[in-house]
């Protein structure tokens, strides 16, 4: 029987990313494991998917880290109240020590009194299980203080990344965010990572005097890895795998994206399974994987619409049809795209930032999902000329 070499997909979306699928971010994986391994903490703004989740992963795996701490992340993008995101960070610490450290383990159960009682046990492997519902923790905030108290006998340092960190400023409970300060402060063994999608939220949180995160760590903005990188790297991971790629078609993707890193890797891990080896990868084979991403997202793009009111969709369709959009208070926009006023446009534009639709850097808007902009393009009738 022949057996077929399994070729290994390149351009990884999901999960850890193996250093030599991982491109470049050498100076922010420096920042990082400087900041954080150097007694600082670190906060990492960056628009959705651009790469963060995967920076702080690459970053865990490092020697200097993986190697002496133990490391945590926890995503609380789904969380809406305190009680779930301690439950989310409790869950998260428990079954990453686990397989690490039984004796960690076993002490998280003995510190974590106000629900101990409530965990479960594997007979087969003799070990404790977190099997925990939600409505177990009935005093989040006497159960976090437990957490953190436990991160403080940690037997050696530890990193705990918060990922969505913005979250918290929406929990219905007052004063989460001097709590988790609080907490933070008198953590001399654990630092963290405090990373966020909603720009506005975060440096709202970390860079005004008035609220309790205040000047409490280093700032690294995460922006696009430069065409100048991106696109040798994509040629190479083709050519490695005896397969051939346009420089021309790379950056076309690149510019449609504006340098997007998850729905570039996303676009090419479609585009390289469709190309057999031994061939080329033709604008026709990107275009066939742009149109099975617009297309898996349809339901939700179309039920994301159906939530925004008239005004606010007219100019978010306005940003779209743009991509960078200038001046949008200007007579010349409102009147380019048939919109109302200054006033609705200001109102509007408020609206759509605060539900994270939009994106605002030094005055240009744009939409903040890449794929979504193009998909609403798609639907006004725009064809994909890029490619």
């Amino acid at each position: 029987m022949i057996t077929m070499a399994i070729i290994s997909n390149p351009f990884i979306v999901t999960g850890k990313i193996a250093p030599e699928y991982f491109c470049d971010r050498k100076n922010e994986s420096a920042r990082l494991v400087k900041s954080v391994t150097n007694g600082n903490n670190l906060v990492i703004i960056s628009p959705r998917r651009m790469g963060k989740t995967g920076l702080i992963q690459f970053c865990y795996g490092k020697p200097e880290i993986e190697n002496e701490y133990y490391t945590f992340f926890v995503d609380i993008l789904h969380t809406s109240s305190l009680r779930e995101f301690t439950y989310s960070l409790g869950h998260e610490i428990f079954e990453t020590l686990l397989p690490r450290s039984r004796k960690m383990a076993t002490l998280f159960i003995q510190t974590i009194k106000s629900i101990s009682g409530k965990f479960g046990f594997d007979p087969v492997s003799n070990l404790p299980t977190f099997n925990l519902e939600l409505g177990d923790i009935d005093r989040p905030e006497y159960t976090l203080d437990e957490i953190f108290h436990y991160l403080s006998k940690a037997d050696r340092p530890c990193i705990l990344a918060i990922d969505e960190f913005q979250q918290i400023a929406k929990y219905p409970e007052r004063n989460i965010e001097a709590l988790m300060r609080t907490h933070v402060q008198r953590l001399d063994n654990c630092h963290f990572i405090f990373a966020g999608s909603e720009r506005h939220m975060m440096q709202e949180m970390f860079l005004s005097s008035a609220r309790p995160f205040y000047q409490s760590a280093d700032i690294l903005e995460l922006e696009a890895i430069p065409a100048e990188v991106y696109i040798p790297f994509v040629i190479r991971n083709f050519e490695q795998r005896g397969r051939t790629i346009a420089a021309s078609d790379v950056e076309k993707v690149y510019a449609l994206f504006h340098g997007h890193t998850y729905y570039i890797q996303k676009t090419f891990n479609e585009s390289f399974a469709n190309t057999p080896e031994g061939e080329k990868c033709t604008s026709e084979t990107i275009k066939t994987a742009l149109g099975n991403m617009t297309a898996s997202n349809d339901t939700i793009f179309r039920e994301i619409l159906s939530n925004i009111p008239e005004k606010q969709k007219e100019l978010l369709y306005a940003i779209a049809r743009e991509g960078e959009a200038k001046h949008i208070t200007s007579a010349e926009f409102i009147r380019s795209h048939s919109l109302t006023s200054a006033s609705s446009v200001q109102s509007a534009a408020r609206k759509l930032l605060e539900k994270d639709l939009i994106t605002e850097i030094n005055k240009v808007f744009s939409v903040t999902d890449r794929l979504f902009a193009m998909w609403i393009n798609q639907l006004h009738g725009e064809k994909l000329n890029c490619i």
